[in-house]
């Protein structure tokens, strides 16, 4: 039997909600100090547990506020449970948000050596594989161009080419796939069913379901911050529609 890769345990992750608007840090923390700050509790994940075994590919999917961004987060080390605990096997490779880890004011090429360094991928291993990263995002054209000049296609089609040049144990992508056009999207799942192939685990969070059945060998429903369904893709995709 494989191993698990990702074990997701009673996790919840609460947030404040401030109910009044604070202009500067200054005042934050006189509201602080003076108690005066209002806010309310929120809790964007209750109590969800699931696991995924090597080389699985798991769509989490859930209307607008489910939780599912706040879930890849956790996963991705970027926030830490409120209750719960997660536990990672392997180097994770995470395209989480449009963009992050991009300094704008750089060249593609730049941002190139300066993603991979976030992502921990070897300069040496970069510097070899520029060319092949500016060629499957199709922007020969754009490469000394500085990233404030893109469009989010162009964006997303260097973040996903920087992220999966190399083999990542686990790789996180949330929506991005849904920015660009048809055919880049479909060159993106070709990429991603190689790497499915050579052993790496996805983790997809998408509102297409029609991509999460292609894609995916089984799918967690989120809602409202609870788990509804973790199994069948087809089921859980069935289930979502009808919410």
């Amino acid at each position: 039997m494989s191993e698990n890769v990702i074990e997701v345990n009673d996790v919840s992750m609460e947030f404040r909600l401030y109910k009044e608007k604070v202009d500067s840090l200054k005042e934050y923390a006189i509201k602080r100090l003076k108690h005066e700050l209002e806010y309310d509790n929120f809790w964007a994940l209750k109590n969800v547990s699931f696991e995924v075994k090597k080389g699985e590919a798991v769509g989490l999917v859930g209307r607008n506020g489910s939780g599912k961004s706040t879930m890849l987060k956790v996963i991705a080390g970027v926030l830490k449970p409120t209750l719960g605990s997660v536990r990672i096997a392997g180097s994770i490779a995470p395209m989480i948000e449009l963009g992050a880890g991009f300094d704008f004011d750089l060249t593609a090429r730049e941002n190139i050596f300066l993603n991979g360094a976030i992502l921990g991928y070897p300069r040496e291993m970069l510097e070899e594989n520029v060319e092949n990263i500016i060629k499957f995002a199709e922007l020969e054209k754009f490469i000394d161009v500085p990233v404030k000049n893109f469009s989010s296609g162009m964006v997303t089609r260097l973040g996903f080419s920087i992220a999966t040049v190399y083999q990542p144990d686990i790789l996180i992508v949330d929506e991005i796939l849904s920015v660009g056009d048809f055919k880049f999207q479909n060159k993106c799942e070709e990429r991603i069913q190689e790497m499915l192939e050579k052993g790496t685990t996805l983790l997809l969070v998408s509102h297409s379901t029609e991509q999460v059945r292609r894609v995916c060998d089984k799918a967690v429903l989120l809602y409202n911050g609870n788990m509804l369904l973790n199994g069948n893709v087809d089921e859980v995709c069935n289930l979502y529609t009808t919410l």
